[in-house]
């Protein structure tokens, strides 16, 4: 309740972006494998953005 108004910092975000380009990467892996590969790579670049703000 209390963390109602708080916000998302900028590592929160792209965390979940990451976590939303897994999963649909998975779903994507038993109906099309490119587009599978695709959100895996748009996946990396997520984690290498987080990497760099540590």
């Amino acid at each position: 309740m209390f963390n109602l108004f708080k916000r998302k910092t900028e590592k929160e975000k792209l965390e979940e972006q990451y976590e939303k380009c897994l999963k649909e990467s998975y779903r994507l892996s038993t109906i099309n494998r490119t587009d599978s590969d695709l959100k895996i790579a748009e996946a990396n670049k997520i984690l290498e953005q987080i990497e760099k703000l540590k």
